[in-house]
């Protein structure tokens, strides 16, 4: 959260035209939500271990981007120890709908796997309806099931 009590979303995007969607969509139905762009993949990481600005209580992250594609932007958060990475919630907001990326996605430790209508309404519908859910949620990821000892 910043001073102010807004929480940030960092939206990590290559195309120029998506990030003005996603900012159009969100800036209406949660104008709480200071939204921070990244038009890659390759400084995640690091931005999630800056303590000088406030820590994104989601990431909203493109699956097909050049250069670090969301996939693996998601496999190191999750893979590091740092639990700034590893527990920040993670949607995937994507143009893909193949099976195969979506259980790519989970098995990576997505959170969520939004397809990204092209339809502008269709859009802030469906991103809006993501957000909400985590929103409502107070942006805390379930816990994990209790381990259950071995025999």
């Amino acid at each position: 959260m910043t001073a102010s009590g807004e929480q940030v979303v960092l939206v990590v995007e290559d195309s120029e035209e998506d990030r003005e969607a996603i900012q159009r969509a969100l800036s209406r139905s949660h104008p709480e939500l200071v939204l921070e762009f990244l038009p890659d993949g390759h400084r995640v990481s690091d931005r999630l271990r800056d303590d000088t600005s406030p820590h994104p209580v989601l990431v909203l992250l493109d699956l097909n981007m050049p250069g670090t594609d969301g996939l693996r932007v998601l496999t190191e958060l999750r893979a590091d120890a740092d639990p700034r990475l590893r527990d920040v919630i993670v949607v995937v907001f994507t143009s893909s709908t193949t099976s195969a990326d979506i259980d790519r996605c989970y098995e990576a430790g997505a959170d969520s796997y939004v397809y990204k209508p092209v339809n502008f309404t269709l859009f802030r519908t469906v991103l809006q309806g993501a957000v909400e859910y985590w929103h409502t949620n107070g942006f805390v990821r379930p816990s994990a099931p209790p381990e259950v000892p071995v025999a």
